[in-house]
């Protein structure tokens, strides 16, 4: 996605490929390292994402490589294509990102790139982003996502304490998707099968017999289903906004830079619809 008009461009991070291992038929890790890394400021948030900078087909771009020149002598078409991905891991005294990539054979652009990518090869990407922490004062947690969640939710789980009081809802293709998270929260794993994405999971959360107290929760997936989540959680379960994280990852039927072109105006008219709802005297 090109940045906003006005927006002077960060200089991007210069990473190589250390190395790529296949988690399940369609989750594909890249862990990226290097001495361009050694600089790299990774805070506490758990849902952290990087924006991958991918040539644009046939574009050759001149060293050393810097994004505001190619934005101004390069046609728009030829600009370096984004795609945005969550942190798994950051591991700070090697200097090594690990990202988890969904895949879907050929279909993509970063899925196919992840499967097909060598070590020693080279990735610019601007970040980390991120927002979310699991909070330590909440009574108990409620993680809820699809495959694109997966590295957030995985992360989020590991860093909460030994014996705080959370539900993980993943929603996967099938049994074969499941993978091992080091942390003591029972993961409930929804098979998809031949369902729509995010029905399992939206099923599966409204059935939940939510605990007292106040709950941190972290909803992001597929923009339909977290649609009816977030109506769920704000208007009828009455859970406050400042205690809940959640967004459209991805939305069927487009790619990121559509996604993104329309996710501002998405939200809006969400917030509006369901905001009222929730809050009937503001």
């Amino acid at each position: 996605m090109a940045e906003r008009p006005g927006r002077a461009p960060r200089t991007p991070h210069t990473a190589e490929v250390v190395r790529t291992e296949r988690l399940t038929p369609h989750m594909q890790r890249v862990v990226l390292g290097g001495e361009g890394l050694a600089g790299l400021s990774v805070g506490t948030c758990t849902d952290h994402y990087v924006k991958l900078l991918f040539p644009a087909a046939g574009a050759t771009y001149p060293e050393p490589f810097d994004l505001q020149r190619i934005r101004e002598e390069f046609p728009r078409d030829q600009w370096p294509v984004t795609r945005t991905y969550t942190v798994r891991h950051w591991d700070a005294e090697h200097h090594e990102l690990t990202l988890d990539f969904v895949v879907h054979g050929g279909q993509g652009l970063a899925g196919p790139w992840a499967t097909s990518v060598r070590p020693g090869e080279t990735v610019r990407f601007n970040g980390p982003g991120g927002a979310y922490a699991p909070d330590p004062g909440a009574d108990w947690h409620l993680l809820a996502g699809d495959e694109s969640a997966l590295p957030a939710i995985a992360r989020s789980l590991e860093a909460l304490p030994r014996g705080a009081r959370a539900f993980a809802f993943v929603e996967i293709s099938g049994p074969e998707e499941e993978q091992k998270i080091d942390s003591d929260v029972e993961v409930r794993w929804l098979h998809r099968g031949d369902r729509r994405v995010g029905e399992a999971l939206v099923e599966a959360v409204r059935n939940l017999d939510f605990p007292e107290g106040r709950v941190h929760a972290f909803v992001h997936g597929e923009a339909h289903f977290v649609k009816e989540l977030r109506k769920l959680l704000r208007v009828e379960r009455g859970v406050r906004r400042e205690d809940l994280s959640i967004s459209g990852y991805w939305r069927l039927g487009h790619n990121e830079d559509g996604w993104q072109a329309s996710k501002r105006d998405w939200n809006a008219r969400i917030e509006a619809e369901q905001e009222g709802a929730a809050d009937p005297t503001a």
